[in-house]
């Protein structure tokens, strides 16, 4: 007897054998109870989460011999034709294989036959979002007007393709992601009717490779079986996926605390000699400093799962300030993104943690109960503040005076000042240093907020003037108010809040005086500084002076740009 993957042979044949998508199921099963069932469905969701496995129920809900209803005998002739693929009057079309207007009109010219032996005529067509514009075009009409006995059920992973006039004539069902534990709990139940032995410690590792879609969970659980043989351990799943057990992540959290690089780079040499996903060892250090982070905040809260490393959440929890478990698990979303443009994987994973470990409190670390505190002034990030700055602004003082050279090689080069870019330090950005009045810097802000585009020119046009608790005064231009508007202020709100390290108000005040003391103002004045030092040096250069002596040679001005740093 062939083997069957588990997918199928454990694929849902009825609503409630569905896992999940509860709201989904409740708005069907009313449709059928009720009588009042739409003509149109549309199932939107990620791969693997029951998109056409709700689709083929319905299908059987409307056509079982016993009768329409939400509950199908999954016995009659109808019901085993729906389940094995071969009932005539569900067509099942994969519109990726079949965008053209010539299979859609084939469709169309086929729905008005009555169906040859259930009630309805049910046509699903998954990942309709491939059709061509040309088959939307023609599957329009008979969307809007279908025979009373034709139902569609179309399934689609990117609604957003769709166009909205096929949206409007369809009831919309987004079906969720599962949950890690609705996929584990699925699991434990087919092994138990499998007789299948198995570890917790596996199938918590398979729920969390799924990524919410229940089919590729199954599907990594047959590989697990064929992998381990005659057991289903958690070291054997995690060296198939790549992944690394949590206390191997508790380990490098553990060598920050201490402050060691050599402990830091022991544990991450350890890691590696597993070969995992460098960018899962990542999400799962970020997984784990988001339950620390929990229960340092929220009163009561307990780690739910692997019981066994409760305790040293626990007493990572305190050991870490808080904001600082807020910057690295910032530094590890960071360097989870930043893999792809890293020489190699192993090389973006360590730079991650010793960026870590480089912006690491001066003060050592230990309990942030112990840790100062003050009032006098907001508190930026740990690590910048106490790391960062001095870097940054070494960089900045030796930033100030740029070459720019001549139009040629060979002509002298000429110092002239220009704006520094802070785009050159790595990130996390320095923190935002803050003046005697203790208002941040606003240009350093702007750049540590990442402020660009709309945001950026609303920015670089004002001024900040003053700060009432946790409210910002900012200064525009008549001009310039209208940029002022929502969603842009909130959007910079939740920017510079980020960058402060807490909830911040922006409010800005009309000034006509405001024109010359903005970022904008200044990198304008910074420009034409620059340009006309580029200009006096051309003119001042020795051969481009012999060239006008000896051939008459004129230097045209606007031909000149100051070399941009």
């Amino acid at each position: 007897m062939s083997y069957q993957v588990l997918a199928r042979k454990w694929r849902p044949r009825k609503f409630a054998e569905l896992v999940g998508q509860e709201h989904v199921v409740r708005a069907l099963t009313n449709a059928l109870d009720t009588g009042r069932m739409h003509h149109a469905y549309l199932f939107t969701g990620t791969r693997g989460v029951g998109k056409t496995t709700i689709a083929r129920i319905f299908a059987k809900s409307l056509n079982c011999e016993r009768g329409e209803s939400a509950d199908p005998c999954g016995e009659c002739a109808v019901c085993t034709a729906v389940d094995q693929g071969r009932f005539v009057d569900l067509l099942e079309i994969d519109a990726a294989s079949n965008t053209g207007v010539d299979d859609v009109r084939e469709v169309i010219e086929n729905a008005q036959y009555a169906p040859a032996r259930g009630r309805f005529k049910v046509y699903l067509v998954d990942e309709v979002h491939m059709l061509s514009k040309p088959a939307f075009n023609a599957l329009l009409k008979t969307l809007e007007e279908p025979p009373p006995h034709v139902k569609f059920l179309l399934a689609t992973t990117d609604p957003q393709k769709l166009p909205v006039t096929v949206l409007s004539r369809c009831l919309k069902f987004n079906l969720k992601r599962l949950l890690p534990d609705q996929i584990s709990g699925q699991m434990r139940h087919i092994l138990g009717a499998e007789n299948i032995p198995y570890e917790d410690a596996a199938i918590v590792e398979l729920a969390r490779g799924a990524d919410g879609s229940l089919r590729d969970g199954l599907s990594l659980l047959d590989q697990a079986i064929a992998y381990g043989g005659g057991s289903r351990r958690g070291d054997d799943v995690r060296a198939m996926l790549g992944s690394v057990a949590r206390g191997q992540v508790l380990g490098l959290l553990q060598a920050l605390v201490e402050g060691s690089g050599e402990s830091l780079m022991a544990e991450c040499t350890r890691i590696a000699s597993f070969s995992p996903d460098f960018g899962g060892v990542l999400d799962d250090l970020a997984s784990v400093l988001h339950r620390i982070q929990l229960t340092q905040l929220v009163p009561g809260y307990r780690p739910e799962d692997n019981g066994s490393d409760d305790s040293a959440l626990v007493e990572l929890a305190q050991q870490l300030a808080p904001e600082d478990v807020q910057l690295y698990y910032q530094i590890a979303t960071t360097g989870r993104r930043d893999l792809a443009l890293a020489p190699d994987a192993r090389t973006g994973f360590e730079m991650a943690m010793l960026r870590m470990l480089a912006f690491r409190p001066a003060d050592g670390g230990g309990s942030h109960a112990e840790r100062p505190t003050t009032t006098s002034a907001p508190r930026a990030p740990a690590a910048p503040q106490h790391a960062a700055a001095p870097v940054a602004n070494e960089r900045m003082h030796m930033a100030s005076v740029a070459e720019v050279p001549a139009a040629r090689a060979d002509m002298a080069p000429v110092s002239a000042p220009v704006t520094p870019s802070m785009a050159t330090v790595p990130a996390p950005r320095p923190a935002v240093s803050v003046d005697a009045r203790g208002l941040p810097q606003w240009d350093s802000l702007i750049e540590q907020a990442n402020l660009r585009g709309p945001l950026g020119q609303l920015a670089q046009n004002a001024a900040l003037r003053d700060r009432e608790g946790n409210t910002l005064v900012l200064a525009l231009q008549p001009m310039h108010m209208h940029l002022a508007v929502e969603p842009m202020v909130s959007q910079m709100e939740e920017r510079i809040g980020q960058a402060l390290g807490e909830r911040v108000k922006l409010r800005f005040v009309e000034e006509h005086g405001a024109a010359g003391q903005t970022p904008a103002a200044r990198a304008a004045n910074a420009r034409e500084a620059a340009q006309s030092a580029a200009e006096q040096a051309i003119e001042e250069d020795p051969l481009v002076q012999s060239l006008k002596r000896e051939f008459g040679a004129r230097v045209v001005p606007q031909s000149i740009k100051p070399f941009e740093h």
